[in-house]
């Protein structure tokens, strides 16, 4: 029988907001906005900014140093130097998440995407997610691509309904997963062992990287289990996006069938 599953949703419909100016940038964090990205003008100084920095490292959020040129290119308004984008959707904690899953009584199918930075692989990825049953993607707070207006348009408004978690070390939140009961199966071509394989009607978190560096090496060590799609043709690999369909599908395949 196939799984009910939960749907948090996002019930907002906006694309990426940007808030211009150090002071209306710290007003946009201490109100409880969801920062995407926040770009500081490379070379910038002062009291107010020494504020912001304090704020950012309260708060745990990352910037990007740029040439002015770029803050330029993003406004003709006043920046004063930066920039602040605002996330069109609401994060979630996995910690908060799990929990839950379990308490109506379903059988967790979490995916954790190390290191995808190209915004139309997140959209393709979450789309495919959404139709799969997906509770939840998990992504790093560095080095992942921006939820931004293409990867929602790429999404098919997926991005919107699908839960999304942003934390700051996928190892640590890997290993809070196992500690859960979830399996977590990596999906690399650094084993001889064939996706079709395993058991995925067990709580489950595929994790599939980037296509440049794949899945790094300390959650292939964490990995319960190493699994790679089998490939019949003379190129290496698939496109990031149709891995995580091929993986994805044979999860509800099995789940589907119990």
């Amino acid at each position: 029988m196939q799984q009910q599953h939960w749907r948090g949703g996002q019930e907002k419909r906006e694309t990426n907001q940007q808030v211009y100016g150090i002071r209306a940038v710290i007003e946009a964090i201490d109100s409880g906005k969801e920062i995407e990205s926040i770009f500081v003008q490379r070379g910038l100084s002062g009291q107010l900014l020494a504020e912001l920095k304090q704020v950012l490292k309260q708060y745990g959020i990352t910037y990007q140093q740029v040439p002015v040129e770029k803050l330029n290119r993003m406004t003709r308004k006043n920046h004063q130097g930066v920039i602040a984008v605002i996330s069109p959707i609401t994060y979630q904690r996995t910690e908060d998440l799990v929990p839950a899953i379990y308490e109506r009584g379903e059988v967790p199918l979490l995916l954790i995407l190390d290191g995808v930075t190209d915004v139309r692989n997140l959209g393709a990825i979450a789309r495919t997610a959404e139709c799969a049953g997906v509770h939840a993607l998990i992504v790093p707070k560095r080095g992942s691509a921006e939820i931004n207006p293409d990867a929602i348009k790429t999404s098919a408004g997926a991005l919107f309904k699908i839960n999304v978690c942003r934390e700051d070390s996928l190892a640590k939140t890997a290993r809070f997963l196992q500690d859960s009961g979830i399996q977590l199966v990596a999906c690399t071509e650094k084993t001889t062992d064939n996706l079709y394989q395993l058991d995925y009607t067990t709580p489950t978190a595929l994790v599939l990287g980037s296509e440049e560096h794949g899945i790094s090496d300390e959650l292939i060590r964490i990995a319960d289990h190493l699994a790679k799609i089998p490939m019949a043709g003379s190129i290496a690999s698939l496109n990031v996006s149709v891995s995580a369909g091929v993986a994805l599908y044979e999860a509800l395949r099995q789940r589907m069938a119990t």
